[in-house]
């Protein structure tokens, strides 16, 4: 099969980055012939901005490259994993006008929220869920403090709302978790369009001894990912067990102040992956203490992997990924008295920890190996063809309901929606 993947890096690299590749390597490494349509933040810096407002909103040069590039190529399936700034809602458009079928990675909540996050001064903020124009978002200047740039992220959604974009002129969306598809649907995007594939780890690392005596936290060190909690658990409640911080970010002056002052904390800035799986391997548990709806948690499969049990927010992705007894523990967001009580209730069973640690490799073994992705990532491909067909096709129980209706073509433009 030929599958045309089309990606929009951020200057900053993270984890819709590591995910395109990895699907990459994945699709090539079952023998699928894939071409990349690429294109980087980097080249804001050089743009005006009315032409970085305009591209967002329809990137001409898009449209045109890809119609050519599908003519050229001719993949069975055109998969966007990230259009947002510059590649835009205009990739649909050439794939549809080219009789290709279009599936969209739904990997944060941009499409709804201009911060994407879902959150909003450290807390979650759902404003401008059920909004048809995000002007919340608009007026907090949720998107990099600008209001000007809110606006045009908020002006994108809402135009190809109107548009009918997100409904018609994508055949099929996957989130990572079912608890984003909910919120995706709560949203206004058409439940029988949205199915659920999880981030996967290959190659397996195997399993860990958790013998190294300490926790391990493992991200980008901002006020989302809970790193206030995550000091005031070890400075204020004095935890009986080091911790090891791994990532770096806007807050690591904080957390390097921490590791300065408490003997318990060590930072370790940003690691090599193969470190950092060393690290969790030999973690006693991983701790997860973001105050946001995380569409996933690429770190918790990647404990699960190693063998160790993470204990995480009761929110969102995290609470569905971290079964509450068995492959970890959960505590409430934002409490680090909570969180401090979750982690000596862990240590104080020692059995209970190694009968975790047995269920967490096999969470990972069952659902989060490359050969299960890989089957889950084919599904979805083969049911957006169908819908674009406007074939009614099964689904499987638990993945999506079935479609109910099939999608229009929207009309031919030529260069603009």
């Amino acid at each position: 099969m030929k599958i045309l993947l089309c990606h929009n890096y951020y200057q900053q690299p993270g984890g819709e980055d590591l995910s395109f590749a990895a699907e990459v390597s994945l699709l090539e490494s079952r023998g699928h012939t894939v071409t990349r349509y690429t294109v980087h933040d980097d080249v804001i810096d050089q743009m005006r901005r009315l032409e970085v407002a305009a591209r967002t909103l329809w990137n001409r040069q898009t449209y045109r490259e890809l119609r050519t590039l599908i003519r050229r190529e001719r993949p069975a399936v055109v998969h966007c994993t990230n259009i947002f700034p510059l590649i835009s809602p205009a990739a649909y458009y050439a794939a549809r006008h080219e009789g290709v079928p279009v599936v969209q990675s739904l990997r944060n909540y941009r499409l709804m929220c201009p911060k994407a996050l879902l959150m909003r001064k450290g807390s979650i903020c759902e404003a401008c869920l059920h909004r048809r124009l995000a002007w919340p978002g608009i007026w907090h200047a949720c998107y990099r403090n600008s209001r000007l740039g809110s606006a045009v992220v908020a002006g994108m959604a809402t135009v190809h709302r109107m548009l009918g974009t997100w409904k018609r002129a994508v055949d099929l969306y996957f989130t990572l978790t079912e608890s984003a598809r909910h919120k995706f649907i709560e949203g206004g995007f058409p439940p029988e369009k949205i199915l659920v594939k999880p981030n996967f780890l290959d190659p397996d690392p195997g399993a860990g001894d958790g013998k190294g005596g300490y926790a391990v936290f493992v991200g980008r060190l901002s006020a989302e990912k809970g790193i206030a909690t995550l000091l005031e658990c070890w400075n204020e409640f004095k935890v009986p067990l080091p911790l090891k911080i791994i990532g770096d970010g806007p807050l690591a002056p904080q957390v390097q102040q921490a590791a300065t002052t408490n003997n318990a904390i060590t930072w370790l800035r940003g690691q090599p992956h193969e470190n950092v799986l060393s690290e969790i391997g030999d973690a006693t548990h991983l701790v997860m203490p973001s105050l946001w709806y995380e569409t996933f948690g690429r770190t918790i499969i990647e404990a699960f992997a190693k063998g160790t049990p993470a204990i995480v927010s009761r929110l969102g992705a995290m609470a569905e990924l971290v079964d509450d007894g068995r492959t970890g523990l959960h505590f409430e967001a934002g409490n680090a008295a909570d969180l401090a009580n979750r982690i000596e209730l862990l240590l104080a069973d020692p059995v209970r920890l190694a009968e975790m640690r047995l269920a967490a490799r096999c969470e990972y073994k069952t659902k989060y190996t490359a050969d299960r992705n890989y089957q889950l990532l084919m599904h979805i491909y083969d049911q957006a063809g169908a819908t674009a067909r406007g074939e009614s096709t099964r689904r499987p129980v638990g993945i999506c309901r079935e479609s109910d209706r099939p999608v229009e073509r929207p009309p031919e433009p030529t260069d603009s929606p």
